[in-house]
């Protein structure tokens, strides 16, 4: 069976990478999907209030699982096989190494995160994906309906 990443990030923009891997799977593609959240890694104001490093790593899982619940339920509403992981550190060197431990056989990606910053840096993320990734990548862009 096809195995997919797709990195989520929380955002709408990133559910269009799942909205279209479920087009795939309606034309006859059987898959199952590894959904991957990378999340920021503390900063030092965060380290020092904190006091205690699994604090930490409990926030920042928590945080990554909420980020992946929607894009979890949609899969799961289409009966398909979903494992979430949440990461911690650089995304697009998280990612990669996310490709190297769990060997899919592609990656698909929105274009672009939430927000302006976010957008840019993402967009840094898909072309070091496009440039690094030994599988394939689809990068999705936003529908627009008019």
């Amino acid at each position: 069976m096809f195995k997919i990443l797709i990195p989520v990030d929380g955002s709408d923009l990133a559910l269009e990478a799942v909205r279209h891997a479920l087009t795939l799977v309606g034309h006859g593609l059987k898959a199952r999907f590894v959904l991957a959240n990378v999340q920021e890694p503390a900063n030092l104001y965060e380290v020092v209030v904190a006091h205690d490093p699994n604090v930490l790593r409990e926030v920042s899982e928590a945080a990554g699982r909420d980020a992946l619940r929607a894009a979890v339920d949609l899969l799961q509403a289409a009966s398909q096989t979903v494992e979430a992981v949440v990461v911690q550190g650089d995304p697009a060197q998280e990612l990669l190494q996310l490709i190297e431990a769990h060997a899919p056989q592609a990656v698909i990606l929105s274009a672009r995160g939430a927000g302006a910053l976010r957008s840019v840096l993402l967009g840094s993320v898909s072309q070091a994906l496009l440039g690094s990734s030994p599988v394939p990548v689809t990068v999705v862009h936003p529908v627009h309906t008019d």
